[in-house]
């Protein structure tokens, strides 16, 4: 089971999928309030919606993982979730796919929806962020006993070694670098730092010594939704992310690529995959609002939170609003992460990724852009790094607890109907990985105080409106 676990780490990289743009439907805005900059679109490739989905339940993102009989053996092979999959797929968990590597082996290797797909109220939400994964245990000795299992089953100059090895070599080296202090937040641009230190940017080949000082931090990030991604136009929290979207999406094959060769090839399938995703529509709350205190709310929020946050309804627009950390306030680590380790964003422009017609580029930014808020009742914990637990102490800053723990089951009982969030303990200090501890660097929750001039009953009122998002 060790084995089935620490796959699960592979491929949190793919997280670098959100956030983006794919249609140009966002509003634009001429005269963008002060401390908020204006992000302009960026063209982008077409693809086929049907294509891309077949190419996210069976595709080869990553083109290495654990011999199929050594998952199977190790997990039974045997899950619900298998999202309906035939063939080698059925039966694998969703987080997974088998493909046939180059040398004609079939591996278990991690998908988007290892970190893009979460259950809610026991439905499998393809989508959503991965909000209850634990990245806070070293992955590392987990394969180093994969490893022994491997080499005892099959040889260390067999096929299947071949094909498992560049896996296991990828995560050994960022195993003891990308840990989170707390479950649920996730460690993608910290992944990035690792792989990009150890891979050439002319050509993608693995190098064992760490070309550049890996950072000491691991920024947590909350993994947004997809279904976001159609109205935005910039990648990431801080708006990095610029140009082609599918070529930056791409960048989760360096887990495990051998050669700019293989990138090429990934890529070719990102406007697929794309196109689907743009046609993902957020759930609905599934429980009862109050009709009269929604539309009071509606009316503050188009008073108070449109600007940043668009509007919603019949009128749908969205600003694409850079919002400056003076004005934001909330915590600027990973804003910050790039600027203060300049060679990352310079490997990734001056790397293939870079180059060319649809090329992809990693600018930085001086603050975070305000997200599209539909499905929002869904995507708790809030803020960049999943700090705050509901929306209610998002509008409220004053009441945001230091410490606090939630439950890791994403069930109806667990969730606040009120608060609009997942229920939560506070708690007096950290006392072990499940206790989010808001005082530590990159994990700070203040910030965003607009919601503090409102009254109580007006918070209450918006957050009765959020839900209809």
């Amino acid at each position: 089971m060790k084995i089935f676990q620490a796959a699960g780490i592979l491929t949190a990289l793919v997280v670098l999928l959100a956030n983006s743009r794919l249609e140009n439907n966002a509003a634009v805005v001429p005269d963008p309030p002060p401390g908020t900059t204006y992000l302009e679109p960026s063209p982008q490739r077409s693809g086929d919606a049907g294509a891309g989905y077949q190419y996210l339940l069976y595709g080869d993102f990553v083109s290495s993982g654990i011999p199929l009989r050594v998952f199977k053996r190790a997990s039974g092979g045997n899950s619900p979730d298998d999202l309906g999959r035939t063939g080698d797929a059925a039966g694998i968990p969703f987080r997974f796919n088998v493909i046939t590597t180059a040398n004609g082996v079939k591996v278990v290797a991690p998908t988007c929806l290892t970190c893009h797909a979460e259950k809610l109220n026991g439905q499998l939400i393809v989508g959503l962020g991965s909000n209850t994964m634990d990245h806070t245990r070293d992955a590392a000795a987990n394969f180093k006993a994969a490893d022994l299992g491997v080499k005892m089953m099959f040889g260390e100059n067999s096929p299947e070694w071949a094909a498992y090895y560049p896996a296991s070599r990828a995560t050994k080296t960022m195993g003891p670098y990308i840990r989170t202090e707390t479950r649920g937040p996730n460690p993608a641009d910290k992944i990035f730092a690792v792989l990009a230190a150890h891979r050439s940017a002319a050509d993608f080949a693995w190098i064992d010594e760490a070309q550049f000082n890996i950072p000491a931090e691991t920024v947590p990030t909350d993994v947004p939704a997809w279904w976001l991604m159609k109205k935005k136009n910039a990648l990431y929290y801080n708006g990095l992310g610029r140009g082609d979207f599918g070529r930056l999406a791409s960048a989760s094959g360096m887990l495990t690529m051998l050669d700019s060769a293989e990138a090429r090839r990934i890529d070719s399938r990102m406007p697929d995959l794309m196109a689907w995703i743009r046609t993902i529509e957020p759930p609905k709350y599934p429980y009862p609002i109050d009709g009269e205190l929604a539309a009071a709310g509606k009316k503050i929020f188009e008073k108070t939170c449109y600007k940043c946050h668009g509007t919603y309804g019949d009128s749908v627009s969205y600003p694409n609003l850079l919002v400056s950390l003076e004005k934001a306030g909330t915590d600027p680590l990973l804003s910050n992460a790039y600027k203060t380790h300049p060679e990352y964003h310079t490997w990734y422009n001056n790397s293939w990724y870079g180059q060319g017609a649809n090329k992809g580029q990693m600018l930085p930014n001086d603050g975070y852009v305000a997200p599209p808020l539909d499905g929002v009742w869904a995507t708790a914990p809030y803020l960049h790094n999943a700090s705050v637990p509901t929306l209610e102490d998002l509008l409220n800053s004053t009441q945001r607890p230091v410490y606090w723990k939630r439950v890791f089951e994403n069930t109806e009982a667990n969730y606040d109907q009120v608060k609009g969030g997942w229920k939560y303990t506070v708690e007096p200090a950290k006392t072990d990985v499940e206790t989010y501890d808001t005082t530590l660097p990159g994990y700070g929750n203040g910030g965003h105080k607009f919601g503090d001039r409102l009254t109580a009953e007006e918070r209450k009122a918006v957050v009765e409106y959020l839900k209809t998002l």
